[in-house]
């Protein structure tokens, strides 16, 4: 029986209004939990109805039955993240909550707060009973289990402390160290992709393949978190925190099973040996006068910079990232690029080698892009796509990305956990790319960021593909 106390901390956020309550919603509606209850906490003085008011204009598929009894369920708890004795009576709603609900003792707790409060949060709950050391599931036994929304510290320095903490709290087993990004359908694609067919898993290597695009670009800007941003910006924001997973899973050695630590021992390995070569930053026109940004700021919100993994499978292979706000498009793509083949032809070679294109967002699928023989001429040749679309093929419902990493968390699988070295290992990338001082340039808004994108394909003989 999936019986369950869900306790959200920052249940007034953007996050928790826009993803977590309606991943709730979703996950009762699909009949995912038998019984349950929620328990959100903020500083605000709100009460649960409005929490769970906030939330509504948020949720698809909306059936009245099915929200009345989230509401129902639902409880609101006003304290201070760095005050113990306000945990006192989170302790004494939590107690409540479960035994108005019948439920069995299980507990998941989502920090959807920033990562400064991490420590005292999981020491607050500790110490209050809320979370108890150990509880992993096994055995028939009740589960406690902490979601830790990402990024994860500030840097190297800040993550090892926090790691360092929670580590003597809780087992790794309750720690779920969450990146989105790898809740969603297409991403757990990827290995899927390369590991369970023969016509890919050959190619994948530096004697195949000429280069590696990661793209993450957005049309939007600070939507109101300029205070949060300027203290990260898209190094800290996007790189580390869903681009190096992305290049992680693309690179990684075959793990002994498609699941848990096998796979976060591939991409540990694969973090370990990436290296910083090249790149250069970019910030918007206007991003100063933002609220809540300093005027003076340096803050990126644009980086291309080229990685390469320093191992025998990717020796020589640029990994290619690139991210940017207020950009001409939505999008995450990854672009393998396979070089040329050659040519045998005596006229028309083909001009572009072969993509494989992994579309993350929008629009969740994949392309393989190869050259043939154009109709009615003897010797031209033309590219064409093969193409798979994810919501073509699935449609009307796919769940949501935070449905999901919800459904995993509940299941103990930590493949949608990023571990602690892997976390290190990212943080010593982009610690290496802020002491590399690249420059900073300004670009105009709804543009593909800055002219000197243009320079730094030429120099490093490369386009990025679109």
């Amino acid at each position: 029986m999936n019986s369950l106390l869900f306790i959200i901390l920052g249940a007034t956020g953007d996050l928790a209004k826009r993803r977590l309550i309606p991943a709730i919603y979703g996950l009762v509606k699909e009949k995912k939990l038998d019984k349950f209850a929620l328990v959100g906490v903020a500083l605000s003085d709100t009460t649960a109805v409005e929490m769970m008011a906030q939330a509504k204009p948020f949720i698809k598929d909306f059936d009245e039955a099915i929200w009345k009894e989230c509401c129902e369920h639902a409880y609101y708890c006003q304290l201070d993240f760095r005050n113990e004795s306000d945990f006192e009576r989170l302790a004494a709603v939590v107690n409540e909550a479960e035994k108005q609900s019948d439920l069995t003792g299980n507990r998941l707790v989502y920090c959807s707060t920033a990562s400064i409060f991490f420590i005292d949060i999981t020491n607050h709950l500790s110490q209050a009973g809320i979370i108890k050391k150990g509880l992993c599931g096994e055995d028939s036994e009740p589960w406690h289990r902490i979601v830790y929304e990402k990024p994860f510290g500030l840097d190297r320095a800040s993550a090892k402390k926090i790691n360092k903490a929670l580590a003597k709290v809780l087992d790794e087993c309750q720690i779920f160290r969450i990146d989105h990004y790898l809740a969603k359908e297409i991403v757990a694609t990827i290995a899927m992709i390369r590991f369970t067919n023969r016509a890919l898993e050959p190619l994948w290597s530096h004697e195949n393949i000429e280069n590696v695009q990661i793209v993450l670009s957005e049309k939007l800007g600070m939507e109101g978190r300029g205070i949060y941003y300027d203290n990260y910006g898209a190094l800290r924001d996007v790189v580390q925190n869903h681009i190096l997973q992305l290049l992680a899973l693309v690179a990684m050695e075959p793990p002994k099973q498609l699941s848990g630590n096998s796979i976060r021992d591939k991409k540990s390995e694969v973090l370990k040996n990436v290296r910083p070569i090249d790149g250069f930053l970019g910030q918007y026109e206007g991003y100063r006068d933002e609220p809540g940004v300093r005027p003076d700021s340096t803050t990126e919100t644009f980086a291309a910079v080229q990685l390469r993994i320093d191992n025998k499978r990717w020796k020589g292979v640029p990994f290619y990232l690139r991210t940017g706000k207020l950009l001409n498009k939505k999008e995450v793509t990854i672009f393998i690029r396979f070089k040329h083949v050659e040519c045998l032809m005596a006229t028309s070679c083909p001009r572009d080698p072969n993509f494989l294109i992994i579309r993350i967002s929008p629009n969740e699928g994949f392309s393989l892009e190869l050259n043939a023989k154009k109709p009615g001429v003897f010797d031209e040749i033309v590219p064409v796509m093969m193409n798979y679309c994810h919501d073509c093929e699935y449609m009307p419902r796919t769940p949501e990305a935070y449905e999901l990493l919800l459904q995993e968390v509940m299941k103990g699988e930590q493949a949608v956990s990023v571990r602690s070295d892997e976390i290190e290992y990212a943080w010593d990338v982009v610690d290496e790319i802020y002491k590399m001082k690249l420059p900073l340039h300004s670009y105009k808004k709804g543009t593909s960021g800055p002219q000197e994108l243009k320079d730094f394909e030429k120099e490093h003989d490369m386009r990025w593909r679109e």
